[in-house]
């Protein structure tokens, strides 16, 4: 039997780099003259950022820094899903921010069933919040990975375990 060759598509992101962009962040609200005196919280939980700050005029000046160090430290800013505008206590705004990671089922099979469509050598298959493609030839990987990086999709694709 010939061999097979592989590759992941996935969504998720470094961790890391999302803590460190945060405390960047941070520091720079702390010393921006505009929001210095705004007494403005981000606070990095597992699944999600919380910001809570003295208005919606800073709250868009603090996500602009936010998506600027994001963006800097290499993570897409699809992983971000913004939530309303609440109203805090002392007249203050706060956002919370939901992280995105995983791909969903019926993102997963819409993926598919393109990757079917236009690649007949290629098989798709879902595993989990990720989709695994096999092939005999690494030329048709490719050509798969080069299409999907073409598009622009609602979540950030990663290429992982290319074998």
């Amino acid at each position: 039997m010939a061999e097979q060759h592989s590759f992941d598509i996935v969504s998720s992101f470094d961790r890391q780099e999302l803590k460190n962009a945060v405390d960047q962040t941070v520091r720079e609200v702390q010393t921006r003259y505009d929001l210095k005196d705004t007494r403005t919280t981000i606070e990095l939980e597992k699944n999600s950022i919380a910001i809570n700050t003295a208005s919606e005029l800073a709250l868009n000046s603090v996500r602009d820094v936010l998506e600027s160090k994001l963006l800097r430290r290499g993570l897409s800013l699809k992983i971000l899903d913004y939530g309303k505008v609440e109203e805090a206590s002392g007249g203050r705004a706060r956002q919370a921010v939901a992280l995105k990671e995983g791909i969903a089922e019926d993102f997963a099979k819409q993926l598919t069933k393109r990757i079917r469509t236009d690649f007949k050598k290629v098989t798709p298959q879902i595993q989990g919040d990720a989709v695994r493609v096999m092939a005999k030839n690494r030329d048709d990987l490719q050509a798969v990975i080069q299409t999907l990086k073409a598009e622009d999709y609602p979540v950030a694709l990663q290429f992982t375990n290319y074998r």
